[in-house]
């Protein structure tokens, strides 16, 4: 996660799969991280199964597989199965647990709460019903930072599931709340933008 330790924000982008569009079957996802100088950093792979993907569609349990352009591992996001409140539990590949994301329940409004290991809260995410796209990010109710799914274009939007965000950190974040945020966008498109 060193490569984190100085961007101030990232660029998270869903490749586009073919025969999703064609077959209009669920296929795992997969997304490029960029730097704020569009060079490519990190590359994420959904694992889960055909079955979860086609009956469970975005309640699935998965995992997003966050790896170095070495093909080495960096950090993990483990969804687990829920109807309400998901939840996603961000861990290193040596199994250190390094925090969580949680829906919370909102009405007019997406909301997210990330937790740091010892299970303190440390983040609330908000986007509110006026801008559903903006995710704004909080700490001790002042805005710090925000989320954005960005618009991909009208062919894009109507005929794929594929969403690109960007992720401006707050200032003095750590790599691990870094990796907490990415896994925020994540969880995001899973919850919210999935078709």
């Amino acid at each position: 996660m060193e490569k984190l330790k100085s961007l101030d924000m990232v660029v998270i982008k869903q490749k586009v799969e073919w025969l999703e569009i064609f077959s209009g079957y669920e296929t795992k996802n997969k997304y490029s991280v960029f730097d704020s100088y569009s060079n490519e950093i990190y590359f994420a792979a959904e694992k889960s199964s055909f079955l979860s993907r086609i009956f469970l569609k975005a309640l699935r349990p998965m995992e997003v597989h966050i790896i170095n352009l070495d093909g080495i591992g960096v950090f993990k996001i483990k969804k687990l199965f829920r109807l309400f409140f998901h939840e996603g539990i961000v861990e290193s590949f040596g199994g250190k647990i390094i925090g969580s994301v949680k829906r919370k329940f909102s009405i007019l409004s997406k909301e997210f709460v990330l937790k740091n290991e010892n299970g303190a809260e440390i983040y609330k995410i908000k986007a509110g019903a006026m801008h559903p796209w903006t995710f704004k990010i909080y700490k001790n109710g002042e805005e710090v930072g925000e989320i954005i799914k960005k618009w991909s274009g009208l062919s894009k939007e109507i005929f794929t599931d594929a969403d690109n965000f960007t992720v401006k950190f707050p200032l003095g974040t750590t790599v691990e709340e870094k990796a907490l945020l990415i896994s925020t966008a994540f969880l995001a498109d899973l919850v919210y933008f999935e078709k």
